[in-house]
C-alpha cells in the first residue's frame, strides 16, 4: 500500500478506515490533514499535515454502522436518504475559473479549437482515416485529462468534441482516487454536483443499486470534495449535455460518479461485469479520468528508454541524455501504453503498465472500462466494438533536463 501522506512519500502505510488518517511505515507516527497548497499540472505538491496524539487515534470511533465495512451491508436503498446534498464545486477559482461567462467562454474556445475532421494518432488508430463527422457518431466512451484547465483543458476538448450524447439518458464518470486509499470503487452520496455554469444531477438509483454489489462503498462529501479527477470533467459534461437537451439541469441526463480506487485486476474485471450492461445500453455514456505519464524526481518517476541499450531509470547525478532527448522518450512511452489502450485488451493494459511503470494516475478507471468494453464485446461478437482511438496527445512542458518534470494528457474516443 502506498503512503499518500505526501507526494514525495512513496513508503508503505496504514489508512485509518474511519478517519483517513495515515501512518506512514517509517515514522510509525499517524497524521492527519490540515491545509492544503494545490498545483493545478497534477494535483496537490505539498500538503500541510499536523500530527495526532496516540490517544486521538486510539478513541477515532466509527461512522454509523450502516457504512461500517466490517459490518453486513444493509439495502442501498435504506442508506440513501432524500436529504439535498450539493457537491460543491471545490476547485473552482484555483483549476478553473469560478466565473460562470469566463468558464463559458474558454470551453466554447477550446472546443472550437477541435480540427475537423479529427485524425487519429494512436501507434494503431493512426492508420485509419480521418474521421469525418464530430461528435463520432456512437462515441459514447471518452478518455479526457484532468489536470488544471489552464493545462489540460484544450486537450480534453478534443475528446468531448468526439463524444456522442445524443442518445444519452445516464452519464457515468470514473476518475482515480488521488488522496483516499480504497481497493474498489466509492459512490457519492450527494443529491447534485454543482459547477459554475450548472448543477448536474446525481442517479441516485443506479447508485444504490451499484453499491448493493460487494465492490462498492460510499465515499465521504469531504472525500468527494477533496478528489479533482472527478470535478474537473463536470464543466464539460454539463456544457456538452446542455447543448443537446438545454441550458437546464432539470432536462440535462443524471450523473453516476464512481471514484475507482488501487483496485486489482481481478477488482476491475469484477468492477468491469457490473458496469457492461449499462455500456451495452445506448441511453448510458461513459467519461474515463486521466492524465498519463508523470514524469520527474518528484514523481519519482525517471524512466528512459535509449537510442540504444536497455530502459533504465535516471538518477539526480545523472547527465541529461540526448539521444533521444528525454521528452521524446516520455513520448514513446506514453505512445506504447496508448496502444495498449487501443488494443482492447484489458490483460496487455495491464502488462504494458507493469513493463514500463508509467504513472498514467487514471490506469485503474481505463482498466475498468476495458474490462467492461470486453465483456460487451464477448456478448455481441464483434470484436471492434469499444476499441479506442486516440486523437489528442499533449505535456504540460518539454522535459530536456534530468531536473526538470511534465505531465501527459491524452484525449481518446470508443464507438459502442
Amino acid at each position: 500500500m502506498i503512503c499518500y501522506s505526501s507526494l514525495d512519500c512513496r513508503s508503505s502505510t496504514v489508512v485509518c478506515k474511519w478517519c483517513c488518517a495515515v501512518r506512514c511505515c517509517e515514522t510509525r507516527s499517524w497524521r492527519a490533514y490540515t491545509t492544503r497548497q494545490s498545483n493545478a499540472i497534477s494535483g496537490p505538491q505539498t500538503l500541510s499535515l499536523r500530527s495526532l496524539p496516540a490517544s486521538r487515534h486510539l478513541h477515532c470511533y466509527p461512522p454509523p454502522t450502516s457504512i461500517n465495512p466490517s459490518l453486513p451491508k444493509t439495502p442501498a436503498i435504506a442508506i440513501m436518504s432524500s436529504d439535498h446534498i450539493i457537491r460543491h464545486a471545490s476547485h473552482a477559482g484555483s483549476w478553473y475559473s469560478d466565473s460562470k461567462s469566463q468558464l463559458n467562454s474558454q470551453l466554447d474556445a477550446w472546443l472550437a479549437a477541435v480540427d475537423h475532421p479529427v485524425s487519429c494518432i494512436g501507434p494503431q488508430s493512426s492508420q485509419e482515416e480521418e474521421l469525418s463527422h464530430v461528435p463520432v457518431p456512437s462515441a459514447r466512451v471518452i478518455i479526457a485529462p484532468h489536470a488544471g484547465y489552464s493545462y489540460s483543458g484544450p486537450a480534453a476538448a478534443w475528446a468531448y468534441k468526439s463524444w456522442d450524447v445524443s442518445k444519452a439518458e445516464r452519464v457515468f464518470l470514473l476518475g482515480p482516487s488521488h488522496h483516499y486509499y480504497l481497493s474498489k470503487a466509492a459512490l457519492s452520496k450527494c443529491t447534485q454536483y454543482a459547477t459554475p455554469i450548472g448543477n448536474l444531477n446525481i442517479d441516485r438509483q443506479t447508485t444504490a443499486k451499484l453499491y448493493a454489489s460487494a465492490h462498492f462503498e460510499w465515499m465521504s462529501q469531504s472525500v468527494d470534495e477533496e478528489e479533482h479527477s472527478l470535478e474537473m470533467h463536470l464543466p464539460y459534461i454539463y456544457k456538452m449535455l446542455a447543448k443537446h437537451f438545454g441550458d437546464n439541469p432539470a432536462a440535462l441526463p443524471p450523473l453516476v460518479p464512481i471514484m475507482v480506487g488501487n483496485t486489482s485486476a481481478s477488482t476491475e474485471r469484477a468492477l468491469g461485469q457490473i458496469l457492461a450492461p449499462y455500456l451495452a445500453d445506448p441511453a448510458n455514456v461513459f467519461v474515463v479520468s486521466s492524465d498519463f505519464a508523470h514524469w520527474g524526481l518528484r514523481f519519482r518517476y525517471t524512466y528512459y528508454r535509449p537510442s540504444t541499450g536497455s530502459a533504465l531509470s535516471l538518477s539526480s547525478s545523472a547527465k541529461s541524455p540526448q539521444s533521444p532527448p528525454i521528452h521524446e522518450s516520455i513520448k514513446a512511452v506514453d505512445f506504447e501504453c496508448m496502444g495498449a489502450c487501443e488494443s482492447g485488451s484489458h490483460s496487455k493494459w495491464l502488462s504494458t503498465l507493469e513493463d514500463t511503470g508509467n504513472t498514467v494516475c487514471g490506469r485503474h478507471p481505463i482498466g475498468v472500462i476495458m474490462a467492461a468494453i470486453e465483456e460487451v464485446r464477448k456478448d455481441s461478437g464483434e470484436q471492434h466494438t469499444g476499441q479506442f482511438k486516440f486523437i489528442r496527445y499533449e505535456r504540460s512542458s518539454e522535459v530536456k533536463r534530468i531536473g526538470d518534470s511534465s505531465v501527459s494528457y491524452a484525449s481518446a474516443f470508443a464507438v459502442i
